[in-house]
């Protein structure tokens, strides 16, 4: 993880200088944006392991750097707002962000949630791990790729991670706050909103299928069934 490229985006200087400081002191490299278009440039070039992503940019806004940047990467991305509201939250992880926190944030926390990020998408499988069966839907985690009714469904990053946690416990009830913890790497510190989006996405890639399905258990979580 040491060494690895991490994109901050955001207008303020401050912000910009106080990120990068508490990254770099981890070992990570840090390359900046001001404006969205000056983003999408880097990400382009940078090719960066994660971007920090401010919502509110001049030229183009966070909300379309992501929508463009998911078109053609499923770099981890983790979104900055200024409004301790749920709608730039929800609307940030339907676009396909990974992670988000309201200003003002504690550094050290975003950059705990950066290294648990890195650390999910650095886990390789087990050697000798084959593919996951369950009904008509074949999970193959060593190439990260999922197949409902014998069609290939394409995933982003947390959809996959989501859908391989469930399927490793099929039939057992997940609370929202352990998939936090088992998909993200750490406690969301009660932000489970950010579960109920991704479950939602994941439905609508599993619909191809007449047996596997994810079960809302009320007031406690999730569970794969068959």
């Amino acid at each position: 993880m040491t060494g690895e490229r991490i994109l901050v985006v955001d207008d303020e200087a401050n912000i910009i200088d106080l990120t990068s400081l508490y990254l770099e002191r981890e070992g990570f490299q840090v390359d900046s944006a001001t404006d969205g278009a000056q983003a999408l440039e880097k990400i382009r070039d940078l090719e960066p392991a994660l971007i920090v992503l401010d919502i509110m940019l001049p030229e183009v806004d966070g909300f379309e750097v992501c929508r463009q940047t998911r078109a053609t990467s499923d770099v981890p991305i983790i979104m900055l707002t200024a409004r301790d509201d749920d709608v730039d939250k929800i609307v940030g992880l339907e676009l396909g962000a990974d992670d988000y926190l309201t200003k003002p944030f504690n550094p050290r926390e975003l950059v705990a949630r950066v290294k648990a990020i890195l650390r999910r998408v650095d886990r390789a499988p087990q050697i000798g791990e084959g593919p996951i069966h369950i009904g008509d839907v074949v999970i193959d985690a060593a190439g990260r790729e999922v197949t409902v009714a014998g069609e290939p469904v394409s995933l982003r990053a947390k959809e996959f991670d989501l859908l391989l946690t469930l399927a490793e416990h099929k039939g057992i009830v997940l609370k929202r706050e352990q998939l936090l913890n088992l998909v993200w790497g750490y406690d969301f510190l009660g932000q489970t909103r950010t579960v109920d989006v991704h479950i939602a996405h994941l439905r609508k890639r599993l619909s191809g299928s007449n047996i596997v399905h994810i079960e809302t258990v009320t007031g406690v979580g999730y569970k794969l069934v068959v």
